[in-house]
């Protein structure tokens, strides 16, 4: 789901000991280039990195704007009440830059070896909850000296201060079920790695966030999802595998889907970083017009509810009807035989929280839709002559609407799963598990498969109309006619996929 927070892009720049100039022009050139954030890892046992707190200290003095952040600062090695002491005293030289990336210590036996506390994984995960109390007793200049007794830290009357120039978000890094429970219960934001938790993993450990955040008597909205995520700007397909229209999408995908706002960047390649920084600049632009429509969407839907027919009752979410008039005298869909799921309890009730799992699908298909009125746009330009063939298949192929991997000349030669983000998780992930959850919903998912492929077949067709309408061997009513079956196929897929499922997501969850 999407929870709404302003999207945050930056760098996981490499400390290297040996290249300490490189590393803080390369923080400067995230500025430069318009990024948001510049993080470091702190492994203090490790003689070939940087000290994170004395690099971050020096690259906030040769930068004017962009935030900084520990990508995770290892607790063990640094004594909370100092930790949260360190943290205050930048934020307020830099005028509230500074946040602050924790984690349990994963490496256990190197903190031992460098006369840190010898802890089992457990052990680190309860210091870890008592540090952070620690913390932000000491970033709150009222109340008297600091009193917290604990197994690991035990604070008798530690005076208060200095407090923060800003309230300083802690992010943890986290994987495993206990401490992404503690990320819901005390967390601001979790911070992943993309190579430990792919994005297929994402919707599963959200949920323990949130389920645990809502335990503790917390909007899960108030945590936010960062993301460490590395790749290239070339290859054919895969996650973050391509050129940067397919990391927009990817990355649009992933802050629609699945709640992440913050993307880190794990490059030390200048080129990398600028790149980025024009994928950042995409994102923000598609996500918004996705929200834009999800508002509106959601604000008209009522009106919608009798012809989307399935979802009964008290339930409040409104699948799309599917479209009144057909453009294409071409059908490749039969409608008829699409297998439906189970009929919805009629007396049953949902938390909004739950209802929320099937909102996010119609918001993401909203979006769809509003790109492929772009599209149709575009074409009726060039049609009358208001732009460039050329111009406009530049313009086409920088839309995030594409349900396949439709950058051209990267086509699988068999049906890939990883067309697009949106439907590899799809196929990978929410389909399995709802196969798993309610066998009855198991036609319903399959047919949704089936469709997948011929989704991809038909955006395959709009680009070799839009193809030979550039290279002159044809015109602009084949293209016409291309965007036309698409937009039935189209829109007829996403209106059955939310008949069908927006009840079951808000029932059985995302995972």
């Amino acid at each position: 789901m999407d929870y709404g927070h302003e999207l945050v892009f930056g760098t996981f720049l490499t400390p290297a000991v040996d290249a300490p100039d490189r590393v803080i022009a390369l923080a400067q050139l995230t500025e430069q280039v318009g990024l948001d954030l510049v993080s470091f890892q702190d492994h203090p046992y490790q003689p070939r990195l940087l000290d994170a707190w004395t690099l971050l200290s020096v690259v906030a003095a040769q930068t004017q704007r962009v935030k900084l952040t520990t990508n995770v600062a290892n607790l063990p090695l640094r004594h909370p009440v100092v930790l949260a002491r360190s943290v205050a005293t930048l934020d307020l030289i830099t005028g509230g830059r500074v946040e602050l990336g924790l984690g349990a210590g994963g490496f256990l036996e190197a903190v031992a070896a460098n006369a840190g506390p010898r802890l089992t994984t457990g052990q680190s995960i309860t210091a870890l909850e008592e540090a952070i109390a620690i913390m932000r007793e000491v970033w709150t200049p009222e109340g008297g000296g600091i009193r917290l007794p604990g197994k690991h830290y035990t604070v008798s009357g530690a005076k208060r201060g200095p407090a923060p120039a800003h309230d300083v978000s802690i992010w943890l890094g986290a994987y495993k079920p206990r401490m992404l429970a503690l990320t819901g219960r005390l967390a601001d934001g979790w911070l992943p790695s993309s190579g430990y938790a792919g994005p297929d993993q994402l919707a599963a450990m959200n949920k323990v966030i949130d389920e645990a955040a809502v335990e503790a008597g917390r909007d899960p909205a108030e945590i936010r999802r960062l993301y460490n995520v590395g790749g290239r700007f070339s290859g054919g397909g895969g996650f973050l595998q391509g050129p940067e229209e397919l990391w927009i999408d990817q990355l649009t995908e992933l802050t629609l889907g699945e709640g992440m706002s913050t993307y880190i960047l794990a490059s030390d390649n200048p080129d990398d970083i600028r790149r980025f920084a024009e994928v950042a600049a995409g994102v923000r632009e598609a996500v918004s017009v996705a929200r834009a429509g999800g508002r509106v969407a959601a604000a008209g839907g009522a009106a919608g509810g009798a012809a989307a027919g399935r979802p009964a009752g008290g339930f409040t979410v409104v699948p799309t009807p599917p479209p009144a008039v057909r453009r294409s005298a071409v059908q490749l869909l039969d409608e008829a035989e699409r297998p439906t799921g189970p009929v919805p309890d009629p007396g049953r009730t949902y938390t909004p929280y739950q209802l929320q799992s099937g909102q996010h699908l119609i918001d993401v298909h909203d979006h769809l839709r509003a790109e492929l009125e772009q599209v149709r746009d575009l074409v009726e330009q060039v049609a009358a002559g208001t732009l460039g063939v050329g111009a406009a298949r530049s313009h086409i192929n920088t839309m995030t609407m594409r349900q396949n991997n439709w950058t051209l000349g990267t086509y699988c030669e068999s049906y890939c799963r990883l067309v697009t983000t949106h439907h590899s998780l799809e196929d990978a992930s929410l389909f399995p598990h709802l196969r798993r959850a309610d066998p009855a919903l198991v036609p319903v998912v399959d047919r949704l498969q089936e469709e997948h492929k011929i989704i991809h077949d038909v955006l395959e067709g709009v680009d070799k109309a839009l193809v030979a309408l550039v290279d002159g061997s044809g015109s602009i009513d084949g293209l016409r006619a291309a965007v036309d079956l698409l937009d039935d196929t189209l829109l007829s897929h996403l209106s059955y996929e939310e008949r069908e499922l927006v009840e079951p997501l808000a029932r059985l969850g995302v995972l």
